[in-house]
């Protein structure tokens, strides 16, 4: 029987999708991000639950999150690490008629054509736009992130761009004009999200014992993230006219 672990769940989900949100963090990821603000999702724990008790506590919220719009929403960690269980539960839900949206980096096991068949929609997390600046981010290679985002490409699912914005790493235009190179050979995206690196994770680092390779790095100014926000909007949206 499939079993899979589930860290926690937000019953009340405004920002990880759209309309309300019943969020499922899944445990476990790969990567090692320098700015990640959630280190204690990084360990799978025992599994903990099926897709059938899952879902059934998804489809009891329905009422709820469906007159707003709303869905389920896999998050993480990394949600992709644990496909077999998502897809299992998702089956389910897919005979209510959920709307079922993925948040992720794209670097899980594989089998990601099979999973995309049951995912409306994708938050996909952007790390870094080159090859070492992933790599330094991350500790991991980013070839992962490009295969999934190849099997992306060959889904119907839409996608939104969640791009976390760190200073004196992303906020520069060189970085800006590599992240529309990137985005050009992502298809069906509706949204794109700049996100201001903050501070609310660091004291989990202390409490778990971990070291916080960005603790001397500031916060993201949040006027300045919007300024960034609205000139890389401005060159996206001039790429997207010149296609017509």
């Amino acid at each position: 029987m499939t079993k899979g672990y589930v860290q926690s769940i937000e019953s009340f989900g405004s920002v990880d999708g759209p309309g309300i949100r019943y969020v499922v963090f899944l445990g476990g990821c790969h990567l090692r991000c320098k700015y990640c603000h959630n280190p204690e999702t990084w360990k799978i724990g025992n599994p903990n639950t099926t897709p059938m008790e899952l879902a059934k506590k998804i489809i009891n919220n329905k009422p709820y999150y469906k007159r707003n719009n709303g869905g389920v929403t896999f998050s993480g960690g990394e949600p992709l690490l644990q496909s077999k269980f998502i897809i299992e539960t998702a089956k389910i839900l897919k005979k209510d008629n959920i709307h079922i949206a993925l948040d992720t980096a794209g670097v899980g096991l594989g089998n990601y054509e099979e999973i995309l068949k049951y995912i409306d929609l994708v938050l996909l997390d952007i790390k870094h736009v080159t090859s070492d600046g992933y790599k330094y981010i991350t500790g991991h290679s980013i070839d992962e992130s490009k295969k999934f985002i190849s099997a992306l490409n060959k889904s119907n699912c839409k996608v939104w761009i969640r791009q976390v914005i760190v200073p004196g790493i992303m906020d520069n235009d060189k970085y800006l004009n590599g992240l529309l190179e990137v985005l050009k050979g992502i298809n069906n995206i509706e949204r794109i999200d700049f996100l201001p690196y903050h501070k609310l994770g660091d004291n989990k680092y202390i409490k778990l014992g971990i070291d916080n390779p960005f603790k001397d790095i500031p916060a993201m100014d949040k006027e300045q993230c919007n300024k960034l926000y609205d000139k890389f909007m401005k060159m996206y949206n001039q790429y997207k006219e010149s296609l017509k």
